[in-house]
């Protein structure tokens, strides 16, 4: 009979008694308080188990004389040296957060027995160098491949286009420079595509408009230019849009409104996403490390809740789109740091799930909109250095935030600013271009009757004092009226 052992804080030297057992399936000492060196009794042993998985342990040694025959999740250890071997039948490899160096292409084209049936390859957060090697296209049916913050560097080969099951891409944090490969369209389930803080340049490819499973696109951090492509707006489960810090120039789409996940309040997305990390045989959690409120931050399991459009430092101009304020599902919206001008939309506050709108350092002008007293879930706001003018609008939540985040506005005026407005100022959204003309026709209607009404008084009274004949017959006309009375 064969059963799962599940163990928790039977640190700090590994359980020998692990020798004994001659029927375990799988193997779980995640998070066991580990703090030694893995036995080499340990891996003979292991090669009759289905599942190991020792993540989030202290546990060291080196790999490179190891073979591993069972899906292996060994994420957050102190393993260093060479990548281990691996058989053909290993679904699962995750080594994430290690000390692992070497070539990548020492692990990738080692010599197997068979066709390799990995199908999620985690080797993110290590010390891994060199370029991709074409071995790669051995794993052909890799669904999740992970080379996050390593030393790799080279060009995105063009064979990667040939990993056709591929569904998520991570290889942010290295050196990789070039373009993003033509062949990658070839992988046609692609959820997920994270090539953040490379050296990648060229033109941002319109064909990512015909990946209609993607949900996240993260490029910040390269040298892409040239415009943002129109395509962009065909994916209409796009939950994760980050270009942040390119050199991208042009106008912001004005289509952004047709990512239908963004411009609805519902979750629509959760199901479609976990079928990205969702599979038979193990259930394999996405992550995304994101740059929010200034912050970068992991996201896991909560990923699929999370609408964000960044393409703070570039060089775009133009206005920012009405249509913007059509995406009501956009918690976080960072435009900062760009040659944006005239005004922000007036409907901005109709985002009402808005937590982070970050619009600090580009030339915007006119008056604050009166409507973003309406984002009762903002916590960060920035609208410093432009040239925003009037009333900032009042609000309990506007208040709240610190006059930093208005501060490089000359003409702005009105707490949380130290600078008071005048009364010549008014009150905050008069404007005649905006339908507001008939305020001051009615201010002038009654301007007019007060001096109306002094005129005629003194006309009739001056008259009176000055002629006297006329005084007499007005005094005896009113006491004619009195007698008859």
């Amino acid at each position: 009979m064969s059963y799962t052992s599940v163990v928790f804080n039977v640190g700090p030297k590994f359980p020998a008694w692990l020798q004994t057992q001659r029927s375990l399936q799988a193997l779980y000492l995640s998070y066991g308080g580990i703090v030694d060196t893995a036995p080499n009794w340990l891996w003979k042993w292991a090669s009759h188990i289905d599942l190991i998985v020792l993540s989030y342990n202290q546990i060291y040694g080196d790999l490179c004389q190891v073979m591993l025959n069972a899906r292996f999740n060994a994420n957050s250890n102190r393993f260093v040296g060479q990548l281990p071997h691996l058989s053909p039948n290993v679904a699962v490899f995750t080594i994430a957060n290690n000390s692992l160096s070497g070539e990548i292409s020492s692990f990738l084209c080692k010599k197997i027995n068979g066709r390799s049936k990995l199908k999620i390859l985690d080797l993110s957060n290590n010390a891994l160098s060199g370029e991709l090697p074409h071995c790669l296209t051995r794993l052909q049916y890799l669904i999740h491949l992970d080379l996050g913050s390593n030393y790799l560097s080279g060009k995105i080969p063009e064979f990667i286009g040939s990993l056709f099951y591929l569904k998520a891409l991570h290889s942010h944090n290295n050196s990789f420079s070039g373009g993003i490969p033509l062949s990658l369209r070839n992988c046609t389930s692609l959820g997920l595509i994270d090539l953040a803080k490379n050296k990648l340049t060229g033109n941002i490819p319109s064909w990512i408009g015909e990946r209609t499973h993607l949900m996240v696109l993260q490029l910040r951090s390269n040298e892409f230019f040239g415009d943002i492509p129109q395509q962009i707006c065909r994916l209409s489960y796009l939950i994760v849009l980050d270009l942040a810090n390119n050199r991208l120039s042009g106008s912001i789409p004005r289509c952004l409104n047709s990512i239908s996940v963004m411009a609805t309040t519902q979750n629509p997305i959760e199901d479609k996403f976990n079928n990205v990390v969702d599979y038979s045989y193990s259930r394999y959690p996405e992550h995304l490390l994101l740059v929010i409120k200034g912050r970068e931050l992991k996201y896991s399991s909560v990923l699929p809740l999370v609408r964000i459009v960044d393409l703070s430092c570039n060089n775009l101009t133009g206005r920012i789109p009405t249509e913007i304020s059509s995406l009501f599902g956009l918690q976080y919206l960072n435009l900062s740091r760009n040659q944006l001008t005239r005004r922000i939309p007036q409907k901005i506050g109709d985002i009402e799930y808005l937590e982070s709108l970050d619009l600090s350092n580009n030339h915007l002008s006119g008056e604050i909109p009166v409507s973003i007293t309406n984002l009762t879930f903002l916590s960060h706001l920035d609208y410093s250095y432009n040239n925003f003018s009037g009333r900032i609008p009042s609000s309990t939540q506007i208040q709240s935030f610190n006059a930093l985040n208005f501060v490089g506005n000359p003409e702005l005026c009105g707490a949380p600013l130290l600078k008071n407005c005048t009364e010549d100022e008014g009150p905050q959204g008069v404007n005649p271009s905006d339908g507001n003309g008939e305020i001051l026709v009615r201010s002038w209607f009654y301007i007019g009757m007060e001096t109306g009404f002094v005129v005629g008084f003194l006309g009739v009274c001056g008259s009176l004092l000055c002629k006297r004949a006329w005084r007499h017959a007005d005094f005896k006309f009113l006491d004619n009226m009195k007698d008859g009375v």
